[in-house]
């Protein structure tokens, strides 16, 4: 029986982990996102600033539903810059951004986050964690669906 409990103990501690992942990436992203909609210009303007916004509100959605579930599992999500920086599989804005650019970072941004998002899924299925499970699938697909639409965008679909 004590192999059974440690194993499932350390198949949890990887799911805290690659939840933790996530908390760091919906942090950097929500702050790129703001950046992003502070400082998008050209003829693209009134469309992508709306859209930008929708975007960070969305994400910190999605940062907060993943921080609460992991507190609710006993685990504690990052919340220091530091912490955030060191787990983030992504990239902050640089500043140097132009409109093309913004919308294909953030395409590519989506597009690691859902595959982050379905190891998660593979592992919450491993652990028989079907709301923590059901959590990741509906998060990859509304960033699925995100990064199509900026792919769409870009002419690239």
């Amino acid at each position: 029986m004590a192999t059974t409990s440690s194993k499932t103990k350390s198949k949890n501690k990887t799911l805290s982990e690659t939840l933790n992942r996530q908390v760091a990436n919906f942090s950097v992203l929500h702050m790129k996102l703001h950046h992003f909609h502070w400082y998008v210009k050209g003829e693209n303007f009134f469309t992508l600033h709306v859209k930008f916004e929708e975007l960070y509100k969305e994400a910190a959605l999605h940062l907060d539903t993943i921080a609460e579930r992991m507190l609710a599992q006993g685990a504690l999500p990052v919340a220091t810059l530091t912490e955030i920086l060191e787990l983030t599989t992504l990239k902050e804005a640089t500043g140097d951004e132009d409109a093309k650019q913004m919308v294909q970072s953030l395409a590519d941004d989506f597009e690691m986050i859902c595959t982050e998002l379905t190891e998660g899924i593979a592992l919450a299925e491993e652990n028989e964690d079907q709301p923590t499970e059901d959590l990741l699938v509906h998060i990859r697909t509304s960033l699925e669906k995100h990064r199509w639409m900026f792919e769409a965008y870009l002419g690239n679909e």
